[in-house]
């Protein structure tokens, strides 16, 4: 009898977590696109807050990290971590500026990895990335979110990254969530707070 009660318990649980994430429907999916194409071609600049998590296996608590997040058209980009750590990594011109508490270095973003980190970024940010021939893409949804899930086809994108995934709210055009899935299974995951759409955004946020 505890046997079959337990039988009884996994099949409903395997029900719950089924139903927690469905496939889009084709005319789902051309909607959720014209919609978030829409609004992200109206979107200048971004401020926000983000929390990141890395998950690694060995660890039983993912490592948390937290700061603020500036972007202004066409691809500026600046992750400015504030907690634990001062850290900052800016792209600006086809370069990579980075300030370690102090020290600072410069990387040509000209290489081919680079060019794809940014581009992969900037594109999470405001969710401009469905016709990316460099991922194909796969649309789910729960009860609170869309997910358009990027795998890479490069094998250069590969050799870091496993799977990308985005989270749009149902009630927001914009990325609330990013994960990015490594080969190994560990994964980094950042969640986007107190989102400001349009604001002015001084060109010292990029001066690294």
């Amino acid at each position: 009898m505890k046997r079959n009660v337990f039988l009884v318990f996994l099949f409903m649980m395997s029900l719950t977590l089924f139903a927690q994430e469905q496939k889009m429907s084709a005319s789902e999916i051309a909607a959720f696109k014209a919609t978030v194409e829409k609004e992200t071609k109206t979107i200048k600049s971004l401020k926000t807050d983000f929390i990141q998590y890395k998950h690694l296996d060995f660890l039983s608590k993912d490592i948390e990290t937290s700061g603020k997040m500036y972007f202004k058209q066409p691809n500026l980009l600046n992750w400015q971590y504030t907690k634990p750590y001062q850290y900052s990594i800016v792209f600006k011109n086809s370069k990579v500026y980075i300030n370690d508490q102090g020290n600072k270095s410069t990387v040509d973003a000209k290489s081919k990895m680079f060019e794809k980190i940014n581009k992969l970024i900037v594109g999470s940010v405001s969710g401009n990335m469905f016709d990316d021939k460099e991922f194909s893409i796969a649309y789910f949804k729960n009860k609170d979110s869309y997910i358009a899930k990027l795998t890479p086809k490069t094998a250069t994108i590969k050799k870091y990254i496993n799977q990308v995934d985005l989270y749009f709210p149902m009630n927001d055009a914009t990325v609330s969530q990013v994960k990015l899935i490594e080969p190994s299974g560990d994964f980094t995951r950042i969640v986007f707070k107190n989102k400001q759409l349009n604001v002015k955004v001084d060109d010292s946020f990029f001066t690294n």
